[in-house]
Parts: structure tokens; C-alpha cells; sequence
């Protein structure tokens, strides 16, 4: 575990280099352990793959000591994740995300399927057939960076990214895949759309995915897509 300062009104704690389950369960455990033991001023934090960067207010954090804001938090910190270890977490949400693959809502579809040597039907199939796990939540409101794309799908970002990518686009970036919750450029190969909303900042959750929750993917029909219910 390592801390470091962030600008003058945050701590990054780094908790491994590697992007992999037995991190992220670790950086979640962290995140935990913060929500019920906050250092002096906490304001907010933000988790990612191997980190969690820890805002405070300097302000506060410095009332009734001699030592700086950033020397305070760390020392609340490093008493809030001593000894931490991956802890049992809550059961995984499961948040299905039905997706009109191909055609006019998946234009790089084919272009994906040419790239490994498969058919446009076999890059769905396998698509919806991972388990995905959301690592972090980032980039944007509500996007999720997922794990556990195939290797056999796994295409590199499109050499011209797009200047808009309609919000519901599901796309293929590298080893990840993830939902655009919003408008917005992307450089992703788009195969797909799906009719929810991924991030609506009227619902009480504006987001759809959290991190830690488990995504799997089904097919619908362009019929289906197109009646969906708003």
C-alpha cells in the first residue's frame, strides 16, 4: 500500500499494479473500510483499477493539529486500512443489458468478426456468453469499464474515433468492452446498442452499473430494441 499526494486536496492510495480480481477486491475492501472510518475532512472517494483517490477538505483536515492536511488524512488512513486484506464483500449485483447487435446499432460488427477471422454471429455469441465484471466506473458519468472479454474478441480502438457515439452503444476497445452511458466521441469498435438508459441523472441512481456488479449481455432483435419500453 502506498500513499502519495494528489494536488493539495487528495491522497491516491495505491493498493497493487495489476488489473485483475484479487486487486479490485482489495481496492473494494479499502473503499469499505473508508465509508466506516473517514480521515479528518473527507469529502469524497473515487476508485479505480489498482487506486482509490481520497478528496478531503484541507480546512478541516487541519483543525486541532500541528500537522499538515495531508500528513492527518494519511495517518487516519493508514489507521482505517491497517492490516487490510481482501474481506468478504456483499454478493455481486447481476445486471443483465439486452443488446440489438449489428446493422445500423452495431456498425463495426462485421469489422470486428472480419478482424478474428468469424462470423458476425459467433462475435455475439461469444459476447453474450462472458460474465463481466465492472472494475471502476469512469471517463464519463456511468461508464463502466468491464473485464472478462474473450481473448478471441479482443480489437484494438478504431484508428479514427468517432466524433459522436450515441449513448446505449455497447463497443469493443482493446481487452474491454463497456456501454456508452452518454453521447459522446469514442474510439471503440461499436457493435451493438442497447435500449436502456445507462445513466439518467433524474433516478435516484443515475447510474446503471456500479462497481463490483457482475454484467451479462443478451441478444434482442431490432423489433424488441425499437418497442423497448421507455
Amino acid at each position: 500500500m502506498r500513499f502519495t499526494p494528489l494536488g493539495d486536496r487528495a491522497v491516491m492510495i495505491t493498493l497493487g499494479a495489476t488489473i485483475d480480481e484479487a486487486t479490485h477486491r482489495l481496492v473494494r475492501s479499502a473503499s469499505v473500510r473508508i465509508d466506516k472510518r473517514p480521515p479528518a475532512g473527507f469529502v469524497d472517494q473515487v476508485p479505480a483499477f489498482t487506486s482509490i483517490a481520497v478528496h478531503y477538505d484541507p480546512l478541516v483536515a487541519a483543525r486541532g493539529t500541528s500537522k499538515t492536511p495531508y500528513a492527518r488524512v494519511v495517518d487516519d488512513l493508514s489507521v482505517a486500512l491497517d492490516g487490510l486484506t481482501a474481506e468478504r464483500l456483499p454478493p455481486a449485483r447481476v445486471v443483465e443489458v439486452p443488446v440489438c447487435y449489428g446493422g445500423a446499432l452495431g456498425p463495426d460488427l462485421d469489422d470486428v468478426a472480419r478482424a478474428h477471422e468469424i462470423t458476425a454471429d459467433e462475435v455475439v455469441r461469444i459476447h453474450t456468453s462472458g460474465d463481466y465484471l465492472v472494475y471502476m466506473v469512469g471517463f464519463m458519468p456511468g461508464f463502466a469499464y468491464l473485464g472478462g472479454l474473450s481473448p478471441k474478441l479482443a480489437t484494438p480502438r478504431r484508428t479514427t474515433p468517432r466524433t459522436v457515439v450515441p449513448a446505449g452503444t455497447v463497443g469493443i476497445g482493446g481487452s474491454q468492452t463497456g456501454v456508452y452511458p452518454l453521447d459522446s466521441p469514442g474510439g471503440w469498435n461499436l457493435i451493438g446498442k442497447t435500449p436502456l438508459a445507462v445513466f439518467d441523472i433524474t433516478r435516484s441512481q443515475p447510474a446503471l452499473l456500479a462497481t463490483g456488479d457482475r454484467v451479462r449481455f443478451r441478444a434482442i432483435t431490432e423489433t424488441d430494441f425499437r418497442n423497448w419500453p421507455a
